[in-house]
């Protein structure tokens, strides 16, 4: 069915379309070229009217209404549509631009279900479905698991709209496929979610495995302390790591050194009150009798990871930690299968790993140094080769660092109202126009744009809700007060009846 006519100048990328009914932005459409069928997306929509443009007042406005509800040609539906390549080719995952512009005059017609279900809904493993175009609800979304972990994934937007349910329903995927999963999860969202072969785990930081800066950090140490870093390095020493008692020996190395080095004694006695705080603050998170926690991690499994209860700090060694340990582990897991390894023994991570490190922001940030955004930038820059694929997840692109960010081969972006953080995602996303860029702030919840190389083309989506996820949700207020008020009124009535048997007791 033709719903519309190319006009004005046509470009092998976009053209502008005269439509006989306002078109949606994310919708699909074929324009019928002299070289075959081309598929485009509707990027921007616009409506006009004759009589009521230059309209001066009201009563001028109410005359032209009139006039514009007799006129049938009154209406003026222009779009401008974005050139995909032939449908064709497109079906058997080729993009091929046409060389010579539709002309004008071209016919642009409805997208069926069957131009469409073979490019955004392929039958293979590896894809799986994420939810349904946008504006043709019945064709099925589906993205390619195989790119996210080889390319590495982006999900950005802002708070409350959606990012958490996204990330539950690739985990609920990656556990149907044996996959394995990394989840370190800054505010405890996925606590509860309902994924089978699901390991939770609250964070563990094992001293004895740390370099001495980074035991600093972890019990919070200025990093400005020159001379209590110093304290600390010296007494961190082969022996504190190999002792049984851990804590102990360390404050016995911490203490010498100060009764030993000249102007070291005051140093020495902040670091042992540094040590003590942390030892009873952090008692559930540093322990140096667990091991080596990445291996706690399953195989074959989603594993949540709670980093909730570490400090930022804390938080910042812990997942550098993780990240360095997996990408080594993938190297020579990888190298022992090619006869290369470096050492004869067993490495547990035999498959791919998918790492999403949620509030991507605070330990990938810009402009500032912090050891997880070199181990992350590693792992975005080496992660193909050995199998490891990250996934960042944030509300404020602006914040992420951009070289990072570039290296996110595929990207989710819902509701983006901030014009730094559209232009952040403009420059990290080369194939996103100007005109879907601006439609970032129109999205409703649960709607994003695809765009890379986990689909086969630019897409809008609306993405399937995780049901019984309970992650991530807006907290009850009201219903948490009135809760509130009736225990008040439970322990009041409690208390009385208490009091009056008292009462008559005496």
């Amino acid at each position: 069915m033709t719903i519309g006519v190319v006009i004005g100048e046509s470009k092998p990328t976009e053209v502008t379309a005269q439509s006989s009914k306002p078109l949606s932005v994310g919708e699909y459409v074929i324009i019928d070229s002299q070289d075959g069928k081309i598929l485009g997306l509707v990027e921007k929509s616009a409506i006009s009217s004759e009589a009521l443009t230059n309209v001066r007042n009201f009563d001028e406005a109410i005359e032209s209404k009139e006039v514009a509800e007799i006129n049938s040609r009154d209406k003026n539906y222009k779009v401008k549509i974005g050139i995909l390549g032939f449908l064709d080719k497109l079906q058997k995952g080729h993009v091929i631009i046409p060389a010579v512009p539709p002309l004008p005059g071209t016919s642009v017609l409805e997208a069926t279900q069957q131009d469409l279900a073979m490019i955004f809904g392929p039958a293979s493993k590896e894809w799986i479905r994420i939810g349904a175009l946008l504006r043709n609800a019945s064709i099925e979304a589906r993205i390619n698991i195989n790119k996210i972990v080889s390319r590495h994934l982006a999900i950005l937007a802002m708070t409350g709209m959606g990012k958490s349910n996204l990330v539950s329903l690739i985990a609920k995927h990656v556990a149907s496929l044996n996959g394995t999963l990394v989840i370190f999860d800054y505010h405890n969202d996925y606590e509860n979610l309902d994924v089978s072969k699901m390991n939770y785990m609250v964070a563990k930081i094992n001293p004895r495995l740390l370099p001495a800066d980074k035991l600093a950090e972890v019990i919070e140490l200025r990093e400005n302390a020159d001379k209590q870093q110093r304290v600390l390095r010296e007494s961190f020493t082969e022996s504190v790591k190999q002792s049984k008692e851990f804590w102990a020996t360390l404050e016995e190395n911490v203490a010498l050194f100060g009764r030993t080095t000249k102007g070291y004694a005051d140093s020495a006695s902040r670091v042992l009150d540094k040590i003590d705080d942390a030892k009873h603050r952090f008692s559930d998170i540093l322990d140096p009798d667990c091991g080596d926690p990445v291996d706690l991690i399953k195989e074959g499994r989603v594993n949540i990871l709670n980093i909730a209860e570490l400090s930022e700090r804390q938080a910042n060694a812990g997942l550098s930690y993780y990240l360095q340990e997996l990408l080594q582990q993938r190297k020579e897991s990888v190298w022992e299968r090619k006869g290369k390894a470096t050492h004869k023994r067993s490495y547990k991570f035999l498959a791919p790993i998918f790492v999403i490190i949620e509030e991507a922001h605070v330990f990938i940030p810009k402009g500032e140094h912090t050891d997880t955004k070199y181990w992350a930038s590693k792992v975005a820059r080496e992660g193909r080769k050995f199998g490891i694929g990250l996934g960042v997840v944030s509300q404020r692109p602006r914040n992420i660092d951009p070289n990072v960010l570039s290296q996110m081969g595929s990207l989710a972006i819902m509701k983006i109202v901030q014009d730094d953080d559209q232009q952040q995602i403009a420059s990290a996303a080369e194939s996103l126009s100007k005109d879907l860029i601006l439609q970032l702030s129109s999205l409703n919840i649960g709607d994003a744009v695809f765009i890379g190389q986990w689909v086969n083309l630019p897409s809008i989506v609306h993405i399937d809700e995780v049901k019984g996820k309970r992650s991530g949700s807006d907290l009850d207020a009201v219903s948490e007060w009135n809760q509130t008020d009736k225990f008040k009124d439970i322990a009041k009535e409690t208390t009385q009846r208490l009091i009056q048997k008292d009462l008559l007791l005496d």
